[in-house]
């Protein structure tokens, strides 16, 4: 078997493996995706009307649930990825991966496993909690259907590489509680863009710090392409944070992986 093949075969198994953990213990990324939700209901009904009315919307919220909804979907996929990093430190800690060394499979497929099948989950939560926010009013009525693949692209490369960097930082976590930890700013992140509100909303000295990280310029893109507003040089700006937290996060992950830190 060509060594192609093999990888090939190796990390299908491997995806299937990380699957059946995901079916057989939903609680956690049960647990990581109702805080998107619950965040969602929480500015829409109880914030909504105040937040519409101060972005010119008058007294309805829906207004407001247009501008909340692009941003959430993000913060649902570094939710998703928080549960990444929790099992990848639980293979590294619990004695598996050590058993997978000995075997003859490709090492790398240990890895793409985790790597897929997070970001199948995080689709997977994104498109539930894009359900749940259609259901409460969002709309997207004037986005085309390229713009809509965009939309989706941009929301897969995204996963992909948050998906890496959790992927790094469960492996170089001593355990499950510390992956936890170490992945917080996943959450914590989308906290401090644009997501809930406006930019030039923040106070002066904040706003270099809401605008110059990954979350914001991927917000500003999918609400562009979703809504119709403008995007401006967030159109070049998400995909090159994308594909940069990719090179990152892979080459941190093979590096510690290879290196058999643990």
């Amino acid at each position: 078997m060509s060594s192609i093949a093999l990888a090939a075969r190796n990390s299908s198994t491997m995806l299937r493996r990380n699957l059946l953990h995901a079916r057989r213990y939903p609680s956690l990324t049960l647990n990581l995706l109702l805080t998107p939700i619950m965040l969602l209901l929480l500015f829409v009904y109880v914030f909504g009307d105040t937040m519409s009315a101060g972005m010119g919307g008058g007294a309805d919220r829906s207004a407001y649930i247009a501008y909340l909804v692009p941003g959430l979907l993000l913060m649902t996929i570094g939710s998703t990825t928080v549960g990444t990093a929790v099992s990848v430190s639980n293979d590294m800690t619990e004695g598996i991966v050590a058993r997978f060394r000995t075997m003859p499979i490709h090492r790398g497929s240990v890895l793409a496993g985790h790597v897929v099948g997070s970001v199948l989950q995080s689709v997977a939560s994104v498109v539930l909690v894009g359900a749940v926010a259609a259901a409460i009013g969002f709309r997207s009525t004037d986005a085309t259907a390229l713009e809509w693949l965009a939309a989706f692209g941009l929301l897969a490369l995204f996963a992909t590489a948050l998906t890496w960097i959790a992927v790094g930082m469960g492996l170089v976590s001593p355990n499950a509680e510390a992956a936890g930890n170490n992945a917080l700013p996943l959450i914590f992140l989308p906290l401090i863009s644009s997501t809930f509100v406006p930019i030039d909303a923040m106070p002066g000295w904040f706003q270099p710090i809401a605008e110059y990280q990954p979350f914001t310029p991927a917000v500003e893109t999918l609400r562009g392409l979703l809504l119709g507003t403008e995007i401006g040089h967030n159109g070049w700006l998400a995909p090159a944070w994308c594909l940069a937290l990719c090179v990152l996060g892979y080459a941190w992950s093979r590096s510690v992986f290879d290196g058999g830190r643990k």
